[in-house]
């Protein structure tokens, strides 16, 4: 069975998912993915959700947590969760590029490259939001590139940890 709480953000209506024990995913209703989340999910208080309320509510305060929840990635392959250890190695408040994170596996893998639009795909699975933290990757030349979450999430997001917009486009 698959429960769900729905956190009201600064940004809006953010759907938390559960096992039971571990959040399984994090995602905005702005989401392309959010529907598939909540379908066929029960309404239910957990510890789980406590705790990752807290760290959202701490998050959205412009405070450093210090603890991440209890999570799990089901359906992860080797490649999305090597996609995901370099994202969570993305300090608050900076942001790195695809192509980055694509030399940073290949060199891991020790491959001679790694295609910066598999890293897309990859980011773009991720379905734990803000705690892994995906909207810290953009595009190539300080481009603003998309995020599943919605731009404007995006662009919240990066405010709020102080990231100079600025810079992008």
């Amino acid at each position: 069975m698959i429960y769900r709480k729905i956190y009201q953000s600064p940004l809006g209506e953010i759907a938390l998912c559960s096992d039971g024990e571990y959040l399984t995913a994090l995602c905005f209703k702005a989401s392309e993915v959010y529907s598939r989340y909540i379908q066929d999910s029960e309404g239910r208080d957990l510890p789980i959700f406590t705790e990752t309320i807290r760290w959202l509510d701490l998050y959205f305060q412009g405070k450093d947590p210090g603890f991440t929840p209890k999570y799990k990635r089901y359906h992860e392959t080797s490649f999305r969760r090597d996609v995901a250890e370099e994202m969570l190695k993305i300090p608050r408040g900076q942001t790195t590029t695809y192509g980055n994170i694509a030399k940073a596996i290949a060199k891991k893998r020790g491959l001679a490259k790694m295609s910066a639009q598999a890293v897309g795909g990859a980011v773009g699975w991720n379905p734990i939001c803000i705690i892994i933290p995906c909207h810290r990757v953009v595009g190539a030349d300080d481009n603003l590139t998309g995020y599943s979450g919605g731009m404007n999430n995006k662009i919240g997001l990066l405010k709020l940890e102080g990231v100079d917009l600025t810079k992008f486009h």
